[in-house]
Formats: structure tokens, sequence, C-alpha cells
């Protein structure tokens, strides 16, 4: 299986920059600091990294609001470090992916400064501009993720803009053809210095509807799922008009082109629709993104059903495309509280690091999730996510899952000689980094030597995937490869489980993957809470 491209059954670890590791004492994450820290990477077992935005930015959206998209912003370093970065990381045989985001722009940037002020300049239609309806009004009734209105008024146009998400953050009206074209060259501009791959954020969001339809209103029953939550009123809505429009469908052949020039560089797609699952399969094939995560898997929802459906579900409809899997990333509350509660066992962090690596297709772990951290209580005055200083209390923002990374048990966590930009929660002292490495029992070790087993099974990393029924909350399916089938077991809940051997002839259990395991005894499991059994069919 040595022709598999680098990408498919990776582990690729999420690093949010502000909070991985200061360089300079100024309390924020830099370029210089990852750098640093790639050792650490390369230890811990992973095939890549992806760093969040790092781009010239004013930062209300921290980095998802590009001023300019040539240019690194001077908080995290300069062009020079990036390219030192690109270095590094190969020198470790790690690969590097790079976060973009093609649908929108900063308020600040020089094309919205100049689109903004007439209806005829070079850039005036680069954005989405729509007249008001007679009253006055916006031009249709589409609600913005981060809440209210997706449209704002503009007085020296005398027109509103689209904004998906926060007011600073417009629109680009991808209907012009100069727009993709200048985006792909954007794209092209790091690509050139020797990147492996792109995540695309909202991807599905670059085309709107050109007649500007109104979303229908979605039944009360309806109102789930990321940023559906009550209290907002992007939740009221199908949102069938605003995002995931089919010219975006072109561009994205378009777009696969222009990283078919770069042999072995991946498109990572991430998806927020109305059935993400079914976008994910038109999103990704031979001809447009090479792979995609959505957020099936970053809700509330934990039991076996939800995870065998929502996995199942998509074998089923995408079958020749790759799909990637996470858990936890910068938008959601980390997953040992989110599925755990606030007494969940470190054990529990252990299990669910082997259940999502060990489906078919790729993995993103969140930086933090190796050390087992729940989320962290950020007091309202050191909230900085304008999503949770618009929704507190009943939404605390993203701000509790983007802590500084704790390095060491000590003041500020060996991130910063300086303060932290977010505080750092004293529960994450004792999951520091130095701690882990002191306890050979611990969610660091148990991962390390998960990922050195995992590396040396193909079966795992691209066998074909068949889930089967048990009791909750028992999740088991296996993967099969070149005539091999290994049975994968995970216990999700915090007790003692026993249940039959699901399959016919003999099993034998795997060892060696350094997790809490279970054991076969005739025909039955016998599973520790949070535990897992591997066994191969003999």
């Amino acid at each position: 299986m040595t022709d598999n491209p680098w990408w498919r059954g990776a582990v690729i670890y999420q690093i949010y920059p502000l909070s991985f590791q200061d360089s300079n004492g100024d309390g924020i994450g830099d370029l210089p600091g990852i750098i640093e820290r790639l050792d650490y990477l390369a230890e811990l077992g992973v095939d890549g990294i992806w760093v969040s935005p790092i781009f010239k930015s004013p930062m209300a959206d921290f980095g998802y609001d590009v001023s300019d998209f040539q240019a690194i912003d001077p908080l995290f370093g300069q062009v020079g470090d990036f390219d030192r970065l690109v270095t590094e990381t190969h020198r470790r045989g790690l690969k590097l992916v790079i976060d973009q985001l093609l649908s929108h722009s900063s308020a600040q940037h020089p094309w919205f400064r100049e689109s903004r002020e007439s209806r005829d300049n070079p850039k005036a239609d680069w954005y989405v501009w729509a007249d008001p309806r007679p009253d006055g009004s916006p031009p249709n009734n589409w609600q913005s993720l981060f809440g209210g209105s997706a449209w704002r008024w503009e007085p020296r146009r005398r027109q509103y803009y689209l904004h998906n998400f926060l007011e600073s953050q417009p629109d680009l009206n991808f209907h012009n053809p100069q727009v993709p074209a200048a985006m792909l060259e954007n794209l092209k501009f790091w690509l050139d210095r020797g990147i492996d791959g792109v995540r695309l954020d909202a991807i599905n969001f670059c085309y709107h509807d050109r007649l500007l339809r109104d979303n229908p209103a979605k039944p009360e029953a309806e109102r789930t799922g990321r940023g559906f939550s009550p209290e907002n009123p992007y939740a009221y809505q199908y949102h069938w008009y605003n995002n995931t429009q089919p010219e975006n469908l072109v561009f994205l052949e378009r777009l696969r082109r222009l990283f078919d020039a770069y042999p072995g560089v991946v498109a990572l797609g991430e998806i927020s629709s109305e059935d993400s699952l079914a976008t994910m399969t038109e999103y990704v094939s031979d001809t447009r993104l090479h792979m995609a995560y959505s957020f099936e898997l970053l809700t509330e929802e934990y039991h076996a059903a939800h995870i065998r459906d929502t996995v199942d579900t998509l074998e089923r409809k995408m079958r020749d495309g790759w799909p990637c899997w996470t858990v936890s990333n910068h938008d959601v509350t980390r997953v040992i509280t989110r599925w755990g509660g606030a007494k969940a066992s470190p054990r529990m962090a252990t299990m669910l690091h082997a259940m999502v690596c060990s489906l078919r297709g790729s993995v993103c772990i969140y930086q933090g999730e190796e050390l087992g951290l729940p989320e962290a209580g950020v007091p309202f005055e050191a909230l900085r996510d304008p999503y949770g200083i618009a929704f507190w209390p009943n939404f605390k923002g993203r701000d509790g899952c983007r802590t500084p990374m704790p390095w060491q048990d000590a003041p500020n966590g060996g991130f910063s000689t300086g303060t932290p930009w977010l505080p750092i929660p004293p529960e994450h002292l004792p999951l520091a980094v130095s701690r882990q490495e002191a306890d050979p029992n611990s969610p660091l070790h148990h991962l390390r030597r998960f990922l050195r087993w995992r590396h040396d099974q193909p079966t795992l990393r691209w066998g074909e995937i068949r889930f089967i029924a048990l009791p909750e909350p028992l999740l088991a399916f296996t993967r099969s490869l070149n005539g091999d089938t290994a049975l994968a077991v995970f216990n999700l809940g915090s007790d003692a489980v026993q249940a039959e051997v699901p399959l016919d002839g003999r099993l034998r259990a795997l060892d060696g993957h350094g997790l809490p395991a279970g054991r076969i005894a005739g025909r039955a499991m016998h599973l520790p809470g949070h535990g897992v059994l591997f066994a191969t069919l003999e």
C-alpha cells in the first residue's frame, strides 16, 4: 500500500497558533514557537500539522478575517519564519497544511475598502452588494452564523453588503470571475512555498444565490447542530440560498486542477451545510476536493448509535471518496467535556483517540487533546471571542477550547514569559506536558504508543469498514484489506462491559497498542470502562 498518498489514513495535528507557543514574551503564540515544538509533534507520531490562519488580519475573528492573503501577520512573524517552518517541518518527516478561507475577507482588506467607496470603481463588484427593499430593510432574510441579519448597511454606496459571519467579514462575490481567479492566485502563492496541503475553511460558502431568495423557515424541532442554539436566529432557517450553491462545484474542479499541478498536495474542505454528509459526497471526488470533514462528530450527541450511523451514512453515500474525521477543533467545546462531562476520566480521552483513529479516513487531532484537556472556564471579563461575548451567558463562546497549551506545571504553563492572551486555567496545569512526560500511563504516552502501533497496521489506515451492531455503549466494526480483517471494539461507557464475540471464526486479540485493553475468553469479550479491543480474524 505504499502507493497511497501521504494524506490517506494520516493523523494531522491541528495547531491554533495564538495558543501553541510564544517565543518572544508578548503572550501570543507565533511561528518560531511552533518551530520550537516540532520535535514534540514528531515524537507524538502524527503525520502532519495543520496550522490555523497566520495571515495579516485585524484579528476580529482571530485570523479568520484576512486583510492580506499573501502576508504573515506580524503577531506570528514574517514570511521568512514561514519558510523556515516549511523546511523544519519537512526535516522531521512531517507534512504542513495551512488554513485558507476563500469566501470572505476582512473589512480592512484593500479590496473591500475600494469596493465600498462607490458602485463604479474597479472593485465595485468584488463583494456581495444589494439594494434595500422599498422600506429600507435588508434585501432578504438571511442570517449571520454569529446572530442577526447577514446584511450590513454601507452609506457610501447606499447598499447592503453580505456577511455570513461577522460584520467585519464581508463575503466576496464569486459570481464575478475576477474573484475566484484572484483567490486561486493567493493559493498559488503558498503552494509555491512548498506546503503539503490546504484546509479550506467554510468552503461551501463561496457562492450565494444570485436571486437572493429568502431562506425558508425551519420548524423548532429541527433547530439542532453546530451554531443552531435556540438563542441564535440562525437556527430558524433552512440555509438553502446563502451557501452550498451548484456553481461551487465548478469552482472546486478549477481549484483541483490547480492542486493537481503540485503532486502530493491535499485539499481538505470544511463543510457546514443543511445536509453536510450529502455535501461531502458531492465535494469529494477525483476532480474536486481530496477529502472533507463536517461537524457531525463535533456535536453534543455521544452514543455508539450516533457515531455508527454518521460514519455508515457517509460510507454508503461516498463510495469513492475519502473522509476526514475529528471530534474536536477550535470552534467547539473540548471533547472530554462535551462528551464526558465535568468529571470525565482521562481514560476516556485515550479511548476516543483510538476510536477516531480507527475509522476509515484521515484524522485531525486538536492541540491539547493528547493531554485530555477539559474545556476551560473563562470568566466574562477575560473573553475574547465575539461570538461568546454576544451570547453570554447562554453560550460562552469558543475561548474555552482556545486557551494556551500547558507545556509545564508552572506560571503561564511554559507557554509564554509574558501574560497569555487568554488565561490558562489552574486545572490544566496538572495535565501539562511536563507532568505527563513523567507518567508512562498518561494520555500523552498512551497516544504516542497507539500512533506508533497504528502506523504498522495497514488495515486500520486503509482498509474498508463494516459496522457491527452491539448493545450500547459498545461501538464495533471491522476493517478489511487484502484478505486481512481486524475487529475494533470500543467501550464508550465508564463501566466494564461483557458481550458475545460478534464474528464467526477464531479471533486473536492484538496487543502492542498500549491502551487499556479488553480480552477475549471463549466467545465472550470483556472490556473495562473506556476500554478497547483489537483482534484479528484468523
